[in-house]
C-alpha cells in the first residue's frame, strides 16, 4: 500500500511585488522538486496591490496549479493580512515565506527536516543581515528592550520576522484565537509549543523597495509592548512618584534658601517654566503609552474581522 505523501503549505503575504512573485514561484518549486515526499501548495495572500502583482499571479496559475491566491478587499495592513493566510492553510506543516527573498526558500529544506524530528515551530532567527545595519541594530535594541520589559515565559525571540515552519497543531490552536489584531511574532512563546531555531544571515531584498515605514515598524513595536508587558504603565506610576518627591524636595529647599536669604534671594522665572516643561513632558509620554493600551483595548473589543475577501482562486475546496 502507498503510503500517503505529506502535505505543506507556503504562504506568502504581498503587496505590489510584481517584480518578485514569479521568481519566488520557481524558487519554491525547485526546493520541492528535490523533496518529492512531499506534495506541496503556494498560497498567496494579496493586500490588494495596486500593481500587476495578482494580474502576475493569474497567469502563473494556468501553468502551474501548486499556486493559490486570496485577493483581499483592501490593504488590511501588515499585522492582519499575513495572519489571516496563515490560517488559512490546510498543509500538515505552514511554511511562512515573504515575497521579497528576504526570507531564504532553500532553508525550506532543512525546516522540513527539524519538523519530522519533532518539533512544531521551527523559525529562521536572523545573525546577521544584509539590510541596513543602522536598522538592523536599531531591531536589536528593540527586541533586547522588549525581551527584558515582557513577562517571564513570554519574551519574544530576538531578531525573528515570522520567517519558518509551523505544525498544523500550533496552526489549529492560533485559528481559534479571537484576536483582531494578533501579534504572530509572540504567540510562538506564549502558547508554547516545542521550537527550533536555525539562525541565518539575512539577504538583501531582491527587488523593488520595502513597503516598511517608521509607522508599520511603530505599529509592530507598540503592539509587542502591548501584548507581552504591563511594565510601561507600571513605570508611570514609579515616575509620577519619583517625580512627585523631587518637586517636593526641590520648592522645600527652595522655601529654606528663600526663608534665609530674603533679601538676596530672587527665584525667577526660570526654574518655573523649566520645571513646567519638563513634568509637562513627562505627563505627555506617559498619557502617550496608556493611549497606546486602550486603543489596543478599543481594537479588541470593536471584533472587526481579520481580513475580507475579494475573491480566491484555484482552491479546490
Amino acid at each position: 500500500m502507498e503510503v500517503s505523501k505529506k502535505h505543506i503549505s507556503v504562504i506568502t503575504a504581498c503587496y505590489n511585488e510584481e517584480e518578485n512573485v514569479e521568481a519566488l514561484v520557481k524558487a519554491v518549486a525547485i526546493v520541492f522538486e528535490k523533496l518529492p515526499q512531499y506534495t506541496y501548495e503556494h498560497v498567496f495572500i494579496d493586500n490588494c496591490s495596486s500593481d500587476k502583482t495578482v494580474e502576475i499571479l493569474k497567469r502563473i496559475i494556468h501553468t502551474d496549479k501548486h499556486v493559490k491566491v486570496i485577493v483581499n478587499a483592501r490593504n488590511y495592513g501588515h499585522i492582519r493580512s499575513p495572519f489571516y493566510g496563515i490560517i488559512q492553510c490546510k498543509g500538515d506543516a505552514v511554511i511562512s515565506l515573504v515575497a521579497d527573498f528576504q526570507d531564504p526558500p532553500e532553508m525550506i529544506e532543512q525546516f522540513l527536516n527539524k519538523w519530522e524530528e519533532g518539533y512544531k515551530i521551527v523559525i529562521g532567527v536572523k545573525k546577521k543581515s544584509k539590510e541596513n545595519p543602522i536598522m538592523f541594530a536599531i531591531r536589536g535594541t528593540f527586541y533586547n528592550l522588549l525581551r527584558k520589559m515582557s513577562d517571564s515565559g513570554e519574551q519574544p525571540v530576538k531578531n525573528f520576522t515570522g520567517f519558518g515552519l509551523y505544525d498544523q497543531k500550533f496552526i489549529s490552536v492560533i485559528r481559534t484565537l479571537d484576536d483582531p489584531y494578533p501579534y504572530f511574532r509572540g504567540l510562538i512563546t506564549e502558547l508554547g509549543f516545542d521550537r527550533y531555531e536555525i539562525e541565518y544571515i539575512q539577504p538583501k531584498r531582491a527587488a523593488g523597495k520595502t513597503k516598511n515605514n517608521f509607522f508599520t515598524l511603530y505599529d509592530m513595536a507598540m503592539l509587542g509592548f502591548t501584548n507581552h508587558s504591563k511594565l510601561p504603565l507600571r513605570l508611570s506610576v514609579f515616575v509620577g512618584f519619583f517625580s512627585a518627591m523631587v518637586s517636593f524636595l526641590v520648592a522645600l529647599g527652595y522655601l529654606i534658601y528663600k526663608l534665609v536669604f530674603w533679601n538676596r534671594f530672587q527665584v525667577g522665572a526660570a526654574p518655573m517654566v523649566i520645571g513646567m516643561f519638563f513634568f509637562s513632558s513627562v505627563q505627555l509620554f506617559f498619557i502617550g503609552i496608556i493611549g497606546e493600551y486602550i486603543g489596543a483595548i478599543h481594537t479588541q473589543v470593536r471584533k472587526r474581522p481579520l481580513v475580507i475577501e475579494k475573491e480566491r482562486i484555484n482552491f479546490q475546496d
